[in-house]
């Protein structure tokens, strides 16, 4: 990425962020104290911005980061069991060079595609509030601009798929669920597609609510929905 891309300024503005005082104080609480397992590493701590391929066409949208995940490792769904499945998932896919996400200079390059959080701080329970979202939403705005091969955006979970709904402007909006598709629009007049998918936590993971083959599923259809798009 060029020092001075749409991309690398978006980089240093997510990570000088401090407008919402619940998250600040939330996220550097969790960086000070550490989880147990982690005691000995220093915690990012910090807003975390997306990464991955600035030619990409598919965009992997999630919540936020995990207090001991993202938050901890300074790259979105890297060190945590979420990231654990979508990342064997975008390799099988043939959208990232290896399975595995633990640390960020672990190895990993996404091919067309692109991982961020439509929220940019770890959260208290997991659960930003409507202003908090809100504040975060210019960054997706440019994220997206600045990603100008972008057809396809895969929603993992409702909060992923209630907020970029409304920026392409669905409508008629078709209530979220595992598979289900919508099409809208970017300001520049881009059509970029949207698939749903139940996120992969371990609160789906765990109860068969989510399987590996449904996940590799929703991937495969986004990869193949930007492919199309670009004929």
């Amino acid at each position: 990425m060029e020092m001075d891309s749409p991309l690398a300024r978006l980089d240093a503005d997510i990570c000088a962020c401090r407008a919402c005082p619940r998250l600040v104080e939330w996220r550097e609480l969790v960086a000070s104290e550490r989880k147990k397992a982690h005691r000995e590493e220093q915690y990012w701590g910090k807003p975390v911005p997306g990464f991955g391929d600035p030619d990409a066409t598919v965009m992997v949208l999630g919540l936020a980061p995990a207090a001991h995940g993202a938050n901890r490792t300074g790259r979105v769904f890297t060190g945590d069991r979420s990231g654990d499945w979508l990342f064997r998932a975008l390799h099988r896919a043939g959208l990232a060079n290896q399975p595995t996400s633990s640390y960020v200079d672990d190895g990993l390059r996404l091919h067309h595609s692109w991982v961020a959080a439509a929220v940019r701080c770890a959260p208290p329970a997991n659960k930003p509030t409507p202003d908090e979202r809100n504040r975060c939403l210019p960054f997706l705005r440019r994220e997206m601009a600045a990603l100008p091969q972008l057809r396809v955006i895969l929603a993992l979970g409702k909060f992923a798929y209630d907020v970029i709904a409304p920026e392409l402007d669905i409508r008629p909006r078709p209530t979220f669920g595992h598979g289900v598709e919508a099409a809208g629009s970017l300001p520049d007049g881009r059509v970029v597609s949207v698939v749903c998918s139940y996120h992969p936590s371990q609160q789906n993971t765990f109860t068969g609510k989510l399987t590996e083959a449904m996940l590799d599923a929703v991937v495969t259809r986004a990869s193949l929905l930007s492919l199309s798009s670009d004929q």
